[in-house]
């Protein structure tokens, strides 16, 4: 079965919890960088909650100095059987697809036909130069002001037996003051996102959430979902191994 964004991966994992109960570009030292926030390049993992318990856990593998997988699934059944692989080129990470767990080969291969980068509000978009069609994610230097990014693609294995279209909108704004239930005084930068795809049904929305990731803690601070549903979910363990 084709894997969407690995994230829809995690929140069908949460659901299911839910209903049962050198390297990279070296940045200014004053330059924040989505490594700060996301913790994509260490040995990074943590909890969200919800309803009082663990609602699904996330952990990166770093591989090389450019390139990281990250996982989501059940903390009871971990390690999951899928992984979204991503890679720092210049001042993007951009996402290549996914594998059947971290640091396998890649299963399903994400690529885009259409990119384009606006502002916050997604006006003023333009098109993106293609980087071996491989989908901008966000931006590795963290901007002080919010932008948008619009993407169309497929989704294949690399036989190409079978194709999944999506598309993919994000907003993403800058650096600003977050707490949740179980930490105060954090500095966070969010992802708004919408996700479309036609995997076994009519090409429709799957997935409508904005979720804060906390410099120096990683993602999934805050999750609040409202489709396919209302949710909502918080980080409260986070670890290195």
């Amino acid at each position: 079965m084709i894997r969407t964004l690995g994230l829809v991966i995690g929140l069908s994992v949460v659901l299911t919890t839910v209903g049962a109960a050198a390297g990279p570009r070296t940045s200014d030292a004053a330059t924040e960088t989505y490594a700060e926030y996301s913790l994509m390049f260490e040995k990074a993992a943590g909890q969200y909650f919800a309803g009082g318990a663990a609602a699904g856990q996330w952990a990166w593998t770093p591989l090389s100095a450019a390139e990281s997988d990250i996982s989501w699934g059940d903390p009871k059944a971990w390690p999951p059987a899928s992984a979204e692989h991503f890679v720092h080129d210049d001042d993007w990470v951009l996402l290549e697809g996914y594998n059947d767990g971290a640091g396998r080969p890649l299963t399903q291969i994400q690529r885009v036909t259409t990119e384009s980068l606006g502002d916050t509000n997604c006006i003023n978009m333009r098109p993106l130069p293609s980087d071996g069609s491989r989908q901008h994610y966000v931006k590795w230097t963290i901007p002080t002001t919010g932008y948008c990014l619009d993407a169309t693609g497929t989704i294949k294995p690399p036989n190409s037996s079978t194709t999944v279209n999506f598309r993919h909108l994000q907003k993403w704004l800058p650096p600003h003051p977050c707490s949740n239930p179980y930490y105060a005084g954090r500095t966070c930068i969010t992802q708004y996102e919408q996700w479309w795809d036609d995997n076994q049904h009519a090409f429709s929305g799957q997935l409508t959430r904005t979720v804060e990731l906390a410099k120096g803690l990683g993602m999934a601070f805050t999750n609040r979902t409202t489709v396919p549903l209302e949710w909502n979910a918080d980080g409260r363990n986070y670890w290195h191994y």
